[in-house]
């Protein structure tokens, strides 16, 4: 497929500034990233209903919702996986401009995609949020019933079975959910944005 090359990027009138003014609050995106089962989703969805009860403007990204449409033309492989992370980190990118704090749950699991939709932010606006819980953990909680597949061979390129996880290096937080309520890990992530005056 060819590129296009005749384009130009048009200025908006209205700017991220001037939409974080209006809003009265920072605008951000939380990227969620860790093995399927540990946490994310759950944990990016009571941040987004605590941050909407403080009348903040946000949304959730979730990996299953955007493979039903933006990215239903993609697979597991490693170039599908790295095509999924780059179209979400555009996307999120849009709704960080609109004034928004968006969180994203997705395994993510390769760092130098991670990397590359990090570097698409200004300081401060990328929040990676490792949800940290042991394999073994996954597997019992395993609420799609992925590992069970994915052990029978029904399942192929399935993180943390037989492809691979790479964890992040420097998050900005770690949330231990194997450890931690959904609601001390809510407030982890909170008291961080209110540190950096997102909120």
């Amino acid at each position: 497929m060819s590129k296009a090359t005749n384009i130009t990027w048009h200025e908006a009138a209205v700017t991220k500034s001037n939409r974080r003014v209006q809003n009265g609050h920072g605008s951000c995106v939380l990227w969620f990233t860790g093995l399927s089962g540990s946490g994310k989703s759950t944990i990016a969805n009571a941040v987004s209903s605590e941050l909407y009860r403080h009348g903040i403007n946000e949304y959730v990204l979730d990996g299953d919702n955007i493979r039903h449409g933006l990215n239903r033309d993609l697979g597991f492989s490693d170039h599908d996986r790295t095509e999924n992370i780059r179209r979400i980190g555009e996307v999120a990118k849009l709704f960080v401009d609109s004034g928004t704090v968006v969180t994203t749950a997705f395994i993510s699991p390769f760092r130098s995609d991670r990397d590359q939709v990090r570097v698409l932010f200004e300081k401060d606006e990328f929040i990676e949020v490792y949800v940290k819980c042991p394999l073994d953990e996954c597997e019992r909680r395993d609420p799609k019933q992925l590992y069970v597949k994915a052990r029978r061979g029904e399942i192929k390129d399935f993180t943390g079975i037989d492809s691979p996880y790479e964890e992040p290096e420097h998050p900005e937080i770690t949330i231990r959910s194997d450890l931690l309520t959904v609601e001390e890990a809510v407030e982890q992530i909170f008291q961080y944005m209110q540190e950096k005056n997102i909120i």
